[in-house]
Order: C-alpha cells, then structure tokens, then sequence
C-alpha cells in the first residue's frame, strides 16, 4: 500500500493538522509492521533502516563521553555505515557538566560533530541562553540539522527547519523534531517566539511529506522526534504512562498513522513501547526513550517494502553504554576523535576547576528513587539521583544559601526548583585527576555542576495567601490548566519554612498549614523570597510567582553566590529533617482533656545517608504531652506513617497553641497551628435537698410506713414493694386522733415544699 496523503490547498505552514483532519482528507496510512526482537533482524537485512537515537545528553563530557561513542559506533558498524542514522531528541547541550559548561559547550557540539549526528529536535535547554544563542551560535555551530517544527516567530514561520530528509540505504527518511510546548515556563528570555502543540506541528509536516508532491518534500518513512515524554519509568505500562499525562496520551494516540516511529525525551525516563497505531485496530509502532546522560543508546530498526514502502518488520530497545572501551574500538575514527576531543576538555576544566572551594561532612545530595535504608543506622542508600517529586538535603541547603546570600536584600524565604539541581555534593574524594579533591573536599567544578544554568538571583515579595498558592503550584498545571509531563515538582525551602498536606486533597487544597519561623503563615503579611531569574518569572509553572511585587534582580550570579556561600560555612553538613510532611484528618480545634486521632506520613527523607525515622514525641507549646511510633502501613493506602493519639491535658489553657511532631532519627517537625478549647465545668458534688412527694389523706407515701406500723420482712418499701397496696392488719385502730395527726403532720409537709419550689 502506497503511502500518500493528499495535503489540503492553502494550508499554511503554522496550521494544526489533527489525526481527525486528515482521515477525513482520504489518508491511507502504512500497514504496521510486526514488533519482533531485535535479535531477528539480521544486520545484513537489504531493506534495513538503523536509526540511533539520544536524548538529554546535556553536556555530558566526562569519562564516560569515549565509551559512548564507542557504544555508537558499535551498533553502526553492525548494521552498516549506509543503513543507519544517528538522530537526537532535544536538551543535548544545557545543564551541562563543568568540562562542557565552561566552554559554553564548544566539546559538547564538537563531539556530536565528530559523531556525525545527522538531525535532532531541539529541547528547551538548547534555549537556556535565549533564542538568540541558539539560532547564532548553538546552530551554526553544529553540523547537524536543528529541527522545530513547532516554534514559530511573529510572523508565523517556524525559526529553525521543520524536518530533515535522510537517505537511509536508498529510502528518503523523513525525521520531524518538535519541542515541548512547556518550553517558555522552563527557560529564559525567549523574544516574540510562540510554541505550537507538537503533535500537531508533527502530523502537519507528516501530511506535507506524504502528500505526493514532490516541491515540498517527500519521505518514503517517516520518525518524530519529540522533546517531550512520558513522566513515568519503563516500569509502568503504556497504559498508566498515558493515564497519567495527556500531553503523552496525545504524542502516543494522535501522532499520525503515517508516522513510523516515535522517539521521546524530556522526562529522562527509560522506556520502550509498542503503541498502537490510531486507526488501525491491533497495529503497533515503537515509541522509545533513553533515559538520560547518553546512559543508553535507543535504537529502532524496521524492515522496508521497497516497492510500498510499508514497514515489515521492527524492532526497538535501549542499549546500555559500554562499561569499557577496547584497543579496537579505540582505533575507530570516531571514537579517536571523541576521545581528542574529550580529554582536552577534561584537561581545560581541570586547570579551572580542580581548586577546592570548602567540604562537606556528609553526601549531600537531590532526592533519589529506587534505593533502600539499609545503609549504616538504617540510612538510606543506592538508587538514582533526580527525583524532583521528592524533598531533599540538596534543595533545601541551597534554599537556606539563597537566604543568606540575599538577606541584605531583606530575603527571608529561600526556594529552589528541584530541575535546577544538577550534580550532588559527594563526600568521596576522587584523586584520579586531581589529587587536591580528597575526601570532603568539593572542588569549583563540583560547586558549579550543582547549579550550572547561569541565572542571577532575584528577591521578590509575596503575601502569605501567595505565598501558600505557590506551595499549592507544587502539583502542576501549565498556563492551559492541563497537567504537564511531570505532574508534581517538590520545591527545596529554606529551613525556617515547614508545612504540611494532604496528597488525596482537590486541586488547590492540598496544603493544610504553614508555619514561618515557628508562627503560622499570616495570608495578609509581605514575605521576600529569594530564588533564581528563572522561578521568579513563573518558571517551571510557578504562576504566581510572576504576579510578585518588588522584583530585585540583586546582580549575583547563582553560581557565584553559591561558591560563596559553602567557602564561607565549610565544613556543611546535611540536614535530614523534611519541612514538609503529610497529615490526615488535620486537627485545627480540640478541646482540653480529648485525645488527638490522626495520622501523619513521609517523615523521612531519600537523599543519600537520611536516616530512617521510627519513632518521636508530641509536643503542645515546647511541653512533651506524649509519644509516637512510625511504621509501616500506618498511613493510607498503606505507607509508613504514625497514628497520633497523644491527649491534650486538661488543664491546658484555652486559645492559640501549637501542636509539634518530632521525629527522633532525623529531627523532622511537623508543626500544625491549632485552638485549644476549654474543658467542660465538672459536674456539682453536692446532692440537691429531698422532699417525699405529696400524699392524699389515709395513704402513706410509697416506700415508707404509716405511724405506729412495721413493715413486712423482706420488703424495700412498706408496701411490699407495691404502691398502691393495703395497709397491713396490725391490731391496731388507726382510725380517729391519729389519723387525723398524720393527716396534718402531711398536710404542713406539703406547704413547705409548696413555699420551697416558689422560691427556687
């Protein structure tokens, strides 16, 4: 079956084309191929196409560069110089390691020059520096195609090509590269460019390479590129990984049938899928990314109908960097070349670099997944750096050097976005090439990689009503109010700031309190916070930061602030104790005297070395009013958390008071603002005065006796225990003057008790 499309007249080169759209325009998309292992192609296929993929290399010049290349040039070799290409998914250079930052990654560029990298999409950390940058000197400096299809200028025109036609062993390949519309909310000063949807531009120059007219380009196969992915690991199902992100959904289920394959980037998740093609029922394509680093090389090979065009047959996986690099592979030109090319740079950032600038007592580090507390004093240990949904050490010590260094400024508040923490502060000592970085020591080129984007740092002030909806923008949305790839950023604070939340709570009520400097958030009250250029202006969808007043750009260069800041507090240790934590059935009332009933959870932090908490006190005002113990299946849905059933005493004053969890092992504090109630009044002790009720004459009140009478035995009262009965036979007469008595006797009863309830 032919793959041709015909494109609608008078489309215009910023129009979005919908799967819809072009269905209805008498599409007849390729048949899928079969998904077979890799292993069942044989390099030798004649209808092979072998295209080699990465994402988010960001700059990673260091001694790992030479076995990547060399892990490149294995897989071509293997398949063959004339069937394969080597492509790219965005965020190549960028957040880079020191060897390559501080050459504005010159080394980068030249190794993927020397590579021969043929096309790749740009990502949004090839706009760090401002569109300007990339389009003057990034672009000209590469030899390869820059792609982005859906970044337009004023007028409409895309600022870079749309696509690059690759002849891939005698078929026209087709490779569209698209960024993530996130991209103006994660960078810098972008000037009057816009950022269409990318499957959108995607399958609008997929209709326009498919459409028979040879004038605007035509492509026998065609690959997306697209600088934006799924949030979650390879573990996670296609399923869940769609579910969990529409922007992935739409990249997976509206990318046009016409497109062949689907590479990824963005979220540095490793993953390969086969995804279903939309409108043909049981037929896959591959949808891959690699992870991050040039960690894995992302390979898709298809088998091609030359007479059709259709893909046969296909396969995709992630191939692991080499662990080491033989004499062979060494002599392979390109891989000499990297290796020129690398080592150069090492030995440049070495001479600026090496010099030690302070120490650290401990590792001090982002947050990490996939590790386990099984360290020495059940510390937490293993696993992989970058968990930007989780607190850490690392975030909140530059949070509290963001105070220090703009407390002149009049900064009282330090907060971070966790993507702009790029390295780790190792206690490690690495000798090798500096003999100066011994254990503890952390070097200028160590300082730099944790903060590497060349931001000035800013005050601004908010009030405490923003202040809690920045907190609340921690579970994202994007300027449309849809979830972005990554549905949740942890922000690192300065340590005189906790709170806590409620993860199940609706959008724009999950946090419950806040405390500042040990008083609850004032909503009215004017708070400054210092943080980057780039937070400040609503990076990262931090919205309201850009609604701030008094914006101060102090004139202090991140980098430079934070080098300051660890020359001057060396050596720095870590903190364990999270600032935020989560509280069920959060207590804001209680009355003195009644027992507590919550459940509090995520008390311990996934840096390297936090220890794992297990138990704690409460405290009401500073005064130990009980005790906790943290465990497993505690907290909903079964994690680790504490049932708090501490009682208020009773004699505690009525008002404002404050609630205090702290955890033993790491010192984290969950404080919650509450009113105390009085106790209810005990009941009175003294018994109020009894009368016996009112009698008619010739009766006797029930339970008592008549004048001059017994009562029989066994009997509570002196009717048998039945009122009403007749009196007893005793001999006696009672009639005459003594019951006349007894009937005056009661009648003056019956006036006091009469005068009595008159005067109550």
């Amino acid at each position: 079956m032919t793959r041709r499309l015909t494109r609608a007249s008078g489309l215009l080169a910023t129009a979005a084309l919908s799967l819809t759209s072009f269905l209805a325009l008498g599409t007849s998309p390729a048949e899928a191929g079969v998904a077979v292992p890799c292993e069942a192609i044989p390099d030798n296929d004649p209808n092979l196409i072998n295209l080699l993929d990465i994402n988010d290399f960001h700059g990673r010049i260091d001694s790992n560069t030479v076995a990547f290349a060399a892990t490149i040039e294995q897989l071509r070799a293997a398949s063959g110089e004339a069937n394969t290409a080597f492509v790219g998914s965005g965020d190549l250079v960028g957040a880079s390691v020191f060897a390559s930052a501080v050459q504005e990654d010159q080394p980068t560029i030249d190794v993927l020059n020397a590579l021969e990298m043929d096309a790749a999409s740009v990502g949004n950390h090839e706009f760090d520096k401002g569109t300007a940058d990339l389009t003057d000197r990034i672009d000209p400096a590469a030899d390869w195609t820059y792609l982005a299809a859906n970044v337009y200028d004023s007028a409409g025109t895309p600022i870079l090509p749309e696509y690059e036609i690759l002849d891939i062993n005698g078929f026209s390949v087709g490779v569209i590269g698209a960024v993530t519309q996130e991209t103006p909310s994660l960078t810098g000063e972008l000037g009057n460019i816009t950022f269409g949807d990318p499957v959108d531009a995607v399958n609008r120059v997929a209709a326009q390479l498919s459409d028979g007219d040879p004038t605007n380009g035509e492509a026998d196969v065609i690959v997306a590129n697209y600088h934006e992915g799924g949030a979650l690991t390879g573990d996670a199902t296609l399923d869940q990984q769609t579910s969990g992100s529409p922007v992935f959904n739409k990249i997976v289920n509206q990318t046009a049938a016409t497109v062949d394959a689907i590479f990824t980037g963005h979220t540095h998740q490793k993953y390969v899928y086969d995804g279903a093609i939309p409108g043909l029922p049981g037929q896959t394509r591959p949808i891959l990314q690699t992870g991050s680093y040039g960690e894995n090389i992302g390979q898709v090979q298809l088998t091609v109908d030359r007479t059709s065009n259709d893909v046969l047959t296909y396969c995709a996986q992630n191939v692991a960097r080499l662990s080491t690099v033989t004499d062979a592979q060494l002599a392979m030109p390109r891989v000499a070349a990297v290796k020129q090319i690398t080592d150069a740079a090492i030995a440049y950032a070495a001479e600026v670099g090496n010099e030690p600038i302070g120490s650290v007592t401990d590792d001090i580090t982002t947050a990490f997944t996939g590790g386990s507390y099984t360290g020495d004093g059940s510390t937490y240990v293993g696993g992989t750096r970058d968990d930007r949904a989780s607190e850490s050490t690392l975030g909140n010590l530059v949070a509290n050097s963001l105070v220090e260094s703009l407390s002149t400024r009049g900064a009282t508040i330090g907060v971070v976005n966790p993507g702009g923490l790029r390295s780790e502060l190792y206690y490690a000592g690495d000798t090798s090439s500096n003999p100066a970085n011994t254990d503890g020591v952390v070097t200028y080129a160590e300082a730099n990689a944790v903060l590497p984007f060349v931001n000035n740092l800013w005050t601004v002030s908010v009030t405490g009503a923003q202040f809690k909806q920045i907190l609340e923008e921690q579970w994202q949305l994007d300027a449309n109010g849809a979830v972005p790839s990554r549905p949740f950023l942890k922000l690192g604070l300065s340590d005189n700031v906790t709170y806590t939340y409620d993860p199940a709570a609706p959008q724009g009520s999950h946090i419950t309190s806040v405390t500042i400097d040990g008083a609850p958030l004032d909503p009215a009250a004017s708070y400054t916070i210092g943080t980057f250029s780039f937070l400040a202006q609503g990076g990262d969808n931090f919205h309201t930061f850009a609604e701030s007043t008094n914006v101060q750009d102090s004139g202090l260069i991140d980098r430079d602030a934070w080098i300051s800041y660890l020359q001057q507090n060396s050596p720095v240790s870590p903190n364990y104790a999270k600032g935020a934590v989560a509280v069920d059935q959060l207590p804001t009332t209680i009355t003195a005297g009644d027992a507590l009933n919550f459940t509090a959870y995520g008390f311990d932090l996934t840096s390297l070395g936090s220890p794992l908490n297990t138990d704690g006190v409460v405290l009401l005002d500073g005064e130990q009013i009980g005790t906790f113990t943290i465990v497993d299946g505690a907290g909903p849905g079964g994690v680790r958390g504490a049932v708090i059933t501490s009682t208020i005493p009773a004699g505690t004053q009525a008002g404002p008071a404050t609630l205090q969890l702290v955890a033993t092992q790491s010192g984290t504090t969950v404080t919650i603002p509450i009113t105390v109630e009085a106790a209810p009044a005990p009941p009175s002790t003294t018994a109020p005065p009894t009368t016996a009720p009112p009698t008619t004459p010739g009766t006797t009140a029930p339970g008592t006796t008549a004048p001059g009478t017994t009562a029989p035995a066994g009997s509570a009262s002196g009717n048998g225990g039945k009122s009403g009965g007749p009196l007893a036979k005793t001999g006696a007469d009672t009639k005459g003057p003594l019951v006349t008595a007894a009937a005056l006797l009661i009648a003056g009863a019956g006036c006091l008790v009469a005068g009595r309830r008159r005067r109550d």
